[in-house]
């Protein structure tokens, strides 16, 4: 019990002392400076140890220094571009086409191939006694395909004679040479350049349509003629024999047959260079061919 009384009375006395102390701090400062006060003038030493404040007059503005912001670069996106909806403009090129009045885009054109063949019939007769320039004109019996475009049966093709002549010496038959000039279908008309490959479903070489040559007809003709002229002599010679009188004078036909025989023979080559050819009569109706010899541009 009386340990527990003594920590007791320890204890307030601790609590006690903690609360005196601060009490006698207070009071030993405030004497402190109740000495410093009457030794020395606080109100002196602040006048003489300071600088003199600056006198300022009312008039003068108070001058903010404000730092500069730096520059802000703006970075604007580029705008956005809207696709044009115009049609793209192609460009055409200006191009004198070969066998062609036509001017036309390469890339565009529709065209005829070159070798094409077209199966036509005449309407009109066909023959050497035509005019160089002359113009004939011919209508297509099948249709004729190509790309992106096809040629109805009924185009009326048309060709101009640019050489003819009649039967001539030696054997030289007549001749006419048509070459293609312009194709009608569509109520359009293009030119053209193209050649004869058939006339009269006979095969025709070299765009030249002929006559038959007959120089060497002409030398058989010659040599038939003394042959047919010796057979008449001999049968005038055996008539001759027949009769007592006339056998003496029967050899003398059958030597003059021999000997006209053999002039013909021998002339016969020479004889039959002023014979001449044959003639070309292709009745109107007749079938052709013709082949287109360059590119036809089509203006559609």
């Amino acid at each position: 019990m009386k340990t527990k009384f003594l920590k007791n009375i320890l204890l307030v006395s601790i609590t006690f002392g903690m609360f005196i102390s601060p009490c006698l701090a207070l009071e030993l400062d405030l004497s402190v400076d109740e000495e410093i006060r009457k030794n020395y003038n606080p109100s002196k030493l602040e006048q003489q140890n300071l600088p003199p404040l600056p006198k300022t007059t009312g008039s003068q503005s108070k001058t903010i220094t404000t730092q500069p912001r730096p520059a802000q670069t703006t970075i604007s996106a580029p705008p956005k571009t809207v696709p044009s909806t115009s049609e793209p403009v192609i460009k055409k090129v200006n191009k004198n086409l070969p066998g062609s009045t036509l001017t036309k885009d390469d890339f565009t054109a529709i065209k005829i191939k070159k070798g094409t063949k077209f199966r036509v019939k005449s309407n009109a007769i066909v023959s050497d006694y035509l005019h160089e320039g002359s113009k004939v004109s011919f209508t297509s019996l099948t249709p004729v395909y190509q790309k992106y475009i096809t040629i109805p049966a009924g185009a009326v093709l048309r060709a101009s004679v640019k050489d003819v002549h009649q039967p001539q010496m030696t054997g030289n038959g007549g001749l006419v040479v048509l070459v293609l000039e312009s194709i009608t279908f569509n109520g359009k008309t293009y030119s053209a350049h193209g050649k004869v490959t058939k006339a009269n479903h006979k095969k025709i070489f070299v765009n030249n349509i002929k006559g038959k040559r007959q120089y060497w007809k002409g030398v058989a003709n010659q040599i038939d003629k003394g042959e047919n002229f010796y057979k008449k002599t001999r049968k005038t010679s055996s008539k001759l024999a027949d009769n007592p009188i006339g056998v003496i004078i029967s050899p003398i036909p059958t030597i003059i047959g021999i000997a006209t025989y053999g002039v013909n023979l021998v002339l016969s080559p020479v004889i039959s260079i002023a014979h001449k050819g044959g003639r070309i009569s292709i009745p109107a109706g007749s079938e052709f061919e013709f082949k287109v010899q360059e590119n036809i541009y089509l203006s559609l």
